[in-house]
């Protein structure tokens, strides 16, 4: 190689050089991660996993610190995702309920009974539906990489057996702050309260409210035969998938090579987290369900009718709820999970 082409070589490599170092200066110390619960449960847990990979790969260039119980928003869940489009959050593994106040095509997870299976639910998140929604949440001001997941919610209480919707009639029940919960309960007869988790479980315990409504994983992780709750009924009305997500200009303020770093760490992330979300709680390996009947809590499995008049009760409210979240996208959806694969 000639001499010109040597310097002009070294020149090159010094000015790359140079603008790696000056996007590292930009880089902040530390970066704000969110989760409503903590990291003992799988949505904690791939919140943790995402943060070590990234800081491993990218040589401590981006560190992670997870906050839990949305403690950088003072535990309002549902103020989560607007904190993070304005910066005081920089990233997240959030909830398609509680974010659904702000995007309300996110709504579509919680039509109730839509998703009949895992399988369903891959269908959706992996394929078109799960694309449009990322756009969606891009368009909204925040960067989607990747889809986690928090799980089929079953129902638990301390009054009595729930095998119909007459059950639940009066039954002071908490839910997550969406109207759709709030309309999908009273249309089953039940008097819901919405209220934030870290106030549920205290509520729960002292009896002002009857039951609630959450994954197996936070049910059995929270403890929560210990505060009365031992009635419990497996119906998968809906599944609630997570989001890992960065502030937009967080994202922006990355190399392009930092970037495809956090969005694969991401996924791998992601990837690991819907395991360990489902892991004792499927047909095949019901371990979770087992520990929890071995606490004496009454485990109720519904008959086709009686899941049929669940279905029926809530009609009314996934018909009114399809023209709010947007006919086509809910179509989209049942045309997915009518073509998966089982």
């Amino acid at each position: 190689m000639k001499l010109g082409q040597l310097l002009r070589a070294a020149l090159c490599a010094a000015a790359c050089l140079g603008a790696t170092a000056a996007y590292a200066q930009n880089y902040k110390s530390e970066y704000k991660l969110s989760i409503v619960v903590s990291q003992a449960f799988p949505w904690g847990q791939g919140a943790e996993i995402w943060s070590k990979l990234v800081r491993e790969r990218t040589d401590g260039r981006i560190n992670i610190k997870v906050y839990p119980g949305t403690s950088l928003v003072q535990g309002d869940q549902t103020r989560e995702f607007t904190a993070i489009r304005q910066g005081v959050i920089d990233m997240a593994v959030g909830s398609t309920i509680n974010w659904s106040p702000q995007i309300r095509e996110l709504n579509l997870f919680s039509l109730p009974f839509l998703m009949p299976d895992y399988a369903a639910l891959d269908a959706l998140v992996q394929g078109e539906v799960g694309r449009d929604l990322f756009a969606r949440i891009s368009k909204a001001g925040v960067e989607p990489l990747a889809w986690g997941e928090n799980g089929y919610r079953q129902i638990s209480n301390s009054k009595r057996t729930i095998k119909r919707p007459e059950d639940m009639k009066g039954m002071k029940l908490r839910v997550v702050g969406s109207p759709l919960y709030i309309d999908t309960f009273t249309a089953l007869g039940a008097n819901p309260t919405q209220m934030s988790w870290a106030d549920a479980q205290p509520a729960l315990a002292s009896g002002a409210v009857d039951g609630q409504e959450n994954p197996l994983s936070i049910y059995a992780g929270s403890k929560l035969y210990t505060v009365g709750q031992k009635y419990l009924t497996l119906w998968n009305y809906v599944n609630d998938p997570l989001v890992f997500v960065v502030n937009k200009e967080v994202w922006a303020s990355w190399t392009d090579k930092d970037r495809e770093i956090v969005r694969q760490a991401a996924l791998d992330a992601a990837k690991q987290q819907v395991q360990i979300a489902r892991k004792g709680v499927t047909p095949q390996d019901p371990s979770m369900l087992t520990d929890i009947k071995g606490q004496g809590v009454e485990v109720t499995e519904l008959s086709q009718a009686d899941h049929d008049a669940f279905v029926a009760a809530t009609k009314p409210v996934y018909e009114k709820w399809k023209k709010t979240i947007g006919e086509d996208l809910v179509t989209k959806a049942e045309k997915s999970i009518a073509a998966r694969q089982k």
